[in-house]
């Protein structure tokens, strides 16, 4: 058993605050467990009433004893108190559906704060406070103040959002969808999306989850818990908040380009789920889910009775991006045009004809359906003279029957005419859709799901040996100077620590170190003035690239002190000597650290266009696959340029996704660096070289 089947399956119940008034949260709790026939025992907890509903009340949880499940429903002032004796009765899980907590403000954080402080001291799991509540279909058990009591299916339903949760709930009440489990988080004191997630992935009676979320409480740990629970059943978010009123202000090139959203988009791709864009998808695919199989592959058969719908399908499909139009069999189409009008059209997409009833579309749909280049079908008609909507539903509701393998959707295209058999395809649990966009998404999002299961995520990459000692002191330093950003010569020595081959440099202070450092480095040269407080060198002549002697060393080295030292409020630590490596094709390969996710790395076009032409795609360092950096490098038009451009040679792929998987260690293991590039990366026939290398601490 999992952790929280006696949250959603207890064997006795407490309502506190139960109250005899029907308007009142207390009411409705108690009336929805009543209603739905709970078979455990219930005590509502009241200080007045003798009883509510026929059933008999309790002044307090301590007259009660330990129960699974106490539901929280009185005043805020209250609820401490409340929890104290529950922990104190045994109770092992604790539902605060009252709000007043940190959602209002800093008095109520405070609240927060010892409720989950009395819920560690008593062991007791906490789900909310605010919060709707929760309900387990099959258990007929539903502690929650929603107004409906869903029908009893398959989806498993985490919901950030109380009213979205009530919402849904009412919407399955008359869509011949179900659900198994549904959870309202409220503000997560307690129990958090990762714990909900790995219940509802253990639940036997769960076949699809979907979570409506507008942040994450863990982002690492939702990740593992999504990756693991992804490879048995599909996960489907809907994370709302996806535009930034404002965004960090950030120096670096990676931390202008990463943004709040793009992690959450990453963060459920690289972990197995499927991101939703809005709540009739998430619904839709839900019921997809819920009552077909999940496809094999994404190649899709389309079945018409006119031509134009069938055309706006096969337009629909193919902008999806992920699927393809199936390739009929050779002996597929011998049957249809064996028993097919000489009219229909029998290449995919196949034209039943206009006058087509329920009986040739059955004769279509059974060839199709056993034709090992399909993987899904999709049944669009368009209510003519001659349509047979009811018979036409059946009569697809029984071929899906007998190909229980292939997930078959269907479109229902008009009004009244087909209303009917719109509702028989659902009873039937074919799901139906009023626009063949709308079933199209659903079969890309069902590809998706397949696609990824069939792949798998891989491994996350092994750590290699590195020198974190001597990173450790260099960071050491930084903050014993006052400093938050390290000069280019420590960025480079960092990322050397970690293998990356990058650029040599010294830092100077006189003529003579910056002469025998060029001497020591070999020529060509670059100098770079070193201070923090000049964020654009070259705009102060704080730059000089291609030195190729001691005598213009030592000139431009005198003569850039002296620029510089002129900037007001400027410290000024030295130059930096640093050899010009020999030009490579250009990348970069940066950090930004996202607040859920942790460190999120990017690769793309280097140079200096790399804001203007953002050819850039991005990982979470966490859990990070072989797989995963290999994507990311494919996903870019640099890409196309490391592989090798109108005759020029291929450079060094796998340096390159080497020093990826090498700079997400990096970043791993020191949380405290906040910005980091590598802008340019030199890559060569063999090898690379990290040339500017920028890392600000926190």
């Amino acid at each position: 058993m999992g952790k929280l089947d006696s949250l959603f399956n207890p064997a006795s119940v407490a309502v506190v605050g139960a109250s005899a008034t029907p308007q009142k949260v207390g009411n409705a709790v108690l009336r929805n467990l009543l209603d739905v026939g709970y078979p455990g025992a219930i005590y509502p907890i009241n200080l007045r009433e003798e009883e509510i509903l026929g059933v008999k009340c309790y002044k307090s949880i301590t007259e009660v004893g330990a129960v699974d499940l106490a539901v929280v429903c009185i005043p805020t002032k209250g609820v401490l108190a409340a929890a104290e004796e529950c922990g104190q009765a045994g109770v092992k899980h604790l539902v605060v559906i009252t709000a007043g907590f940190k959602e209002v403000g800093p008095e109520g954080a405070a609240l927060e704060e010892q409720l989950q402080e009395i819920c560690k001291k008593y062991s007791m799991t906490l789900t909310g406070p605010n919060c709707l509540g929760v309900l387990s279909t099959h258990d007929k058990m539903n502690a929650s103040f929603g107004s409906t009591h869903p029908a009893t299916g398959s989806i498993g339903f985490i919901s950030q959002s109380g009213a979205l949760g009530a919402a849904l709930l009412d919407w399955s009440a008359g869509s011949g969808v179900g659900f198994s489990r549904f959870v309202s988080m409220g503000n997560r004191a307690g129990l958090t999306e990762a714990d909900f997630l790995a219940a509802m992935g253990e639940d036997p009676n769960t076949k699809v989850i979907v979570i409506y979320m507008e942040s994450v409480a863990d982002g690492p740990a939702f990740m593992d818990t999504l990756r693991e629970v992804s490879r048995i059943k599909p996960v489907l978010i809907l994370k709302s908040g996806v535009g930034e009123a404002a965004q960090k202000a950030a120096s670096s090139h990676t931390g202008a380009l990463a943004g709040n959203d793009r992690a959450y988009d990453i963060a459920i791709k690289q972990s197995g789920g499927i991101r939703v864009s809005g709540a009739q998808e998430f619904m839709d695919l839900a019921a997809a889910f819920a009552q077909q199989p999940v496809p094999k592959g994404n190649r899709v058969a389309v079945v018409t009775n006119a031509g134009g719908p069938g055309i706006l399908c096969t337009d629909a499909l193919e902008s999806a991006g992920n699927l393809e139009m199936a390739s009929l069999s050779e002996e597929t189409l011998k049957e249809l045009r064996e028993k097919l009008p000489p009219v229909a059209a029998f290449n995919n997409p196949v034209d039943v004809v206009g006058d087509a009833g329920a009986d040739r579309y059955q004769v279509a749909l059974e060839p199709i359906l056993s034709d090992p280049n399909v993987d899904s079908v999709i049944v669009v008609v368009s209510p003519q003279a001659m349509t047979e909507p009811m018979p036409t539903a059946k009569a697809v509701a029984e071929a899906v029957r007998k190909f229980a393998d292939k997930p078959v959707l269907t479109c229902w295209m008009g009004g009244d005419m087909v209303a009917g058999a719109f509702k028989a395809s659902r009873e039937a649990g074919v799901p139906p859709y009023d626009s063949p966009e709308r079933a199209a998404i659903v079969a890309s999002g069902m590809a998706r799901y397949a696609e990824l299961r069939n792949k798998g995520l891989g491994t996350p990459i092994a750590r290699d040996a590195a020198n974190k000692e001597q990173v450790k002191k260099i960071f050491d330093k930084v903050r014993a100077d006052g400093r938050s950003a390290l000069l280019g010569c420590e960025a480079a020595q960092v990322v050397a620590a970690y293998g990356i081959d990058a650029a040599p440099g010294r830092l100077v202070n006189s003529v003579d170190e910056a002469v025998a450092a060029a001497e020591e480095l070999g020529f060509p040269i670059a100098l770079k003035i070193a201070s923090p407080d000049i964020l654009h060198k070259s705009d102060v002549g704080g730059v000089k690239l291609g030195l190729k002697s001691t005598d213009e060393v030592a000139k431009e080295f005198t003569e850039m002190m002296a620029r510089c030292s002129a900037v007001e409020g400027a410290r000024i630590l030295g130059v930096e000597v640093q050899r010009m490596m020999p030009a490579g094709r250009e990348v970069i390969i940066g950090m930004a650290r996202d607040a859920s996710f942790g460190p999120m790395v990017m690769f793309g076009m280097g140079g200096i266009y790399v804001n203007l032409l953002q050819d850039v795609s991005f990982r979470l360092a966490h859990n990070l696959t072989e797989e995963d950096v290999a994507e990311m490098v494919r996903e870019t038009k640099a890409y196309t340029l490391l592989k090798g451009y109108r005759g020029e040679a291929p450079a060094d792929i796998a340096a390159v996704e080497a020093a990826i998987a090498k700079v997400a260690a990096l970043v791993s293991d020191f949380p405290e660096i906040d910005e980091f590039d590598i802008n340019p990366v030199f890559v060569y026939e063999k090898g690379l070289s990290a040339v500017d290398v920028k890392i600000t601490l926190a």
